[in-house]
């Protein structure tokens, strides 16, 4: 969780692949940069958005989980625990088809923009990295 004495800089992953591997190892930078105790923030933008709805990946985790590394799944319920900050883009929603009612009901979204999250990243120090 994000506390009032933490003075490492956050970091903002903007996650814009539709691919899995993309997106897995965003969520292990995401898992690594709260298990440092950074604030981490997760912009899922593009097709990337797709990743967000409930069914997405599972074919994919069990690949993952033979090899045995944390899942897409299992990274996610770490990283929602912990308190990371999840935005989604607003016109990669509406590109995509998608509503937030599409979207995983066990994640707190709230729907930005790129002025946005340059604004807070700029307000916040963070670090900025696409994937």
């Amino acid at each position: 969780m994000r506390t009032a004495k933490n003075t490492k800089r956050p970091l903002s992953l903007i996650i814009q692949s539709s691919e899995f591997s993309r997106i897995h190892y965003g969520l292990i930078m995401a898992a690594a940069a709260t298990a440092t105790d950074r604030p981490i923030t997760l912009f899922f933008t593009m097709g990337a958005v797709r990743a967000l709805t409930p069914l997405w990946g599972k074919e994919e985790d069990i690949s993952v989980a033979k090899k045995g590394l944390a899942t897409f799944g299992e990274l996610m319920a770490a990283i929602i625990e912990i308190g990371a900050d999840f935005k989604v883009c607003e016109t990669s929603l509406t590109s995509e088809g998608l509503t937030l009612n599409d979207l995983r009901a066990d994640i707190e979204l709230r729907i930005a923009g790129v002025v946005t999250i340059l604004a807070e990243a700029d307000k916040e120090g963070s670090h900025l990295v696409f994937i």
